[in-house]
């Protein structure tokens, strides 16, 4: 497949298995010398998220992303409407699509970036070192109890400084980042065939019931509908 951006071709056409990503900041165009199908998702970045957004490339291309990121390719391969047009939609499609969309998207950007394409001091969340240092213990040990306190300890701040800081630069409360990162890391556990108690006792849940609320919270399923439908998706 042979990509152009605003009108220029990349150096190279796309063969099976490459990646492509697009964040929409120029025009891009795409000539099949096959019949080939394509599916569109279009994916926005949080607020929180803009930054590290500023930093990449666009576009983002990644030769043999199936070799590199298997189970995000074979994701990929599976998206996109294959039932008949008069099928009815199955409850939860959407959020299941724009769960896959995501891990896919994740998937490329850490291929991008394992490949020394990063810039210098990628990725870091805020611009301040001492909360990039948080985020960082957050991401290693999601499963760890993490109060306000522990976390300003991290970050070398009192309680009340470490709490507004946060906030201001990241957009959301200590609280409300820790349990994003954990039910992100639920969802690949899941994806892995992980049982959903085995996912909440490493994420440091109490109970499953617990870890069942926060994840229906943030992804409009249970665990265990959400792991039934992405697994049913890969193919065998």
């Amino acid at each position: 497949m042979v990509v152009a951006i605003d009108e220029r071709p990349l150096s190279a056409s796309l063969l099976t298995g490459d990646a492509f990503v697009t964040l929409g900041r120029a025009p891009v165009s795409l000539r099949a010398d096959t019949a080939s199908d394509l599916v569109v998702v279009e994916l926005e970045f949080s607020d929180s998220t803009s930054r590290l957004a500023a930093l990449l490339p666009d576009p983002i291309t990644v030769m043999s992303f199936d070799a590199l990121e298997p189970a995000a390719a074979a994701l990929a391969s599976s998206m996109g409407t294959t039932d008949p047009p008069s099928s009815p939609e199955r409850q939860g499609d959407p959020v299941i699509c724009r769960v896959m969309a995501k891990t896919v998207l994740l998937s490329v950007i850490r291929a991008w970036a394992a490949g020394d394409c990063a810039p210098e001091g990628w990725p870091s969340v805020s611009t301040d070192p001492f909360l990039d240092r948080v985020v960082d213990a957050i991401h290693a040990q999601p499963g760890r109890d993490w109060t306000v306190e522990r976390l300003a300890g991290v970050g070398a701040m009192s309680r009340s400084v470490f709490a507004e800081r946060f906030r201001t630069a990241i957009g959301r409360s200590p609280a409300d980042y820790v349990t994003e990162v954990r039910i992100d890391a639920a969802k690949r556990m899941l994806s892995e065939g992980r049982s959903v108690s085995e996912t909440s006792r490493e994420l440091g849940y109490a109970s499953d019931e617990g870890f069942s609320r926060a994840f229906r919270r943030r992804s409009g399923m249970t665990p265990s509908a959400w792991r039934a439908q992405v697994l049913s998706a890969v193919p065998a």
